[in-house]
């Protein structure tokens, strides 16, 4: 079983928490455009209130331990690994309470290429535990505004999570898939479900905009977030996003492997 420590002890290693590879510039630059309510960073979360740069930063100092000194503008930003770490902790126990009520969940990403593996393990965790891992919208289109103009893509799911990728791209099944914030994507899929009277989700599980899209309709909703990503940590302190644990959401794959077995562990689902 892996413990507190050696979790710990890796965050820090694998760049995971402590220092990042997130810059302060790419951090202050979302607080400035939150506060902005640029949908860019919303994410599909609607502020019940306003959101001033100094009060996002104080909020993400208080959830990740950014530095909240307005005067640091440059360098590497910080994950303190201790609130990683307690965040880690309330994300397994919401999937532990999934888990022993059997609830249909909804899992998905933005960040395929690094998260995909983390969530699959998590999926297959919830399925064998009983639970309904939902697969609404499956091939749907979703169009998604970006910088580049306006990207066509198809609802995909592979190893039971959620994802976008471009038409044409390798075939169904595979690991490839389109790295995004938006949160259309998880309103299709609700919306499918519910046009065609399914399961609706009772949690939901992922990243960016699934997280706070579905948090936002009144799902329960957890997931990872990166100092770049005050969204999911504003959507915990106004109460529709359950638990935003901060990591960093881009380096290695495999660095997210001693992350799935702390919380599978933890929750009693390995």
């Amino acid at each position: 079983m892996l413990s507190a420590g050696v979790l710990r002890a890796h965050l820090v290693a694998a760049r995971l928490a402590g220092t990042v590879t997130t810059s302060r510039e790419e951090s202050l630059r979302s607080y400035r455009l939150f506060a902005a309510r640029d949908p860019r960073v919303l994410l599909g979360l609607d502020p019940e209130r306003l959101w001033g740069e100094p009060e996002l930063l104080r909020l993400m100092a208080d959830r990740c331990g950014v530095s909240d000194d307005p005067r640091h503008v440059s360098g590497p930003d910080v994950i303190d690994p201790d609130r990683t770490l307690a965040a880690l902790d309330a994300f397994a126990d919401r999937l532990a309470a999934a888990a022993a009520a059997r609830a249909p969940v909804l899992l998905g990403t933005g960040h395929p290429h690094r998260l995909l593996g983390f969530y699959a393990s998590l999926a297959a965790a919830l399925s064998a535990a009983g639970c309904d891992v939902l697969t609404p919208a499956h091939g749907r289109r979703v169009d998604i505004t970006t910088r580049f103009g306006v990207r066509t893509y198809n609802l995909d799911y592979v190893r039971g999570v959620a994802l976008v990728r471009e038409p044409g791209a390798r075939g169904s099944g595979s690991d490839s898939g389109a790295h995004t914030h938006s949160p259309l994507p998880v309103r299709a899929a609700l919306a499918a479900a519910a046009d065609a009277c399914d399961t609706l989700p009772a949690l939901v599980v992922g990243d960016h905009g699934w997280v706070c899209g579905a948090g936002q309709l009144g799902i329960e909703a957890i997931g990872l977030a990166d100092t770049d990503d005050p969204a999911l940590f504003v959507g915990e302190a106004e109460g529709r996003v359950s638990v935003a644990v901060p990591v960093d959401d881009a380096v290695r794959s495999a660095y997210y492997q001693p992350l799935t077995r702390y919380v599978l562990n933890r929750a009693c689902l390995s």
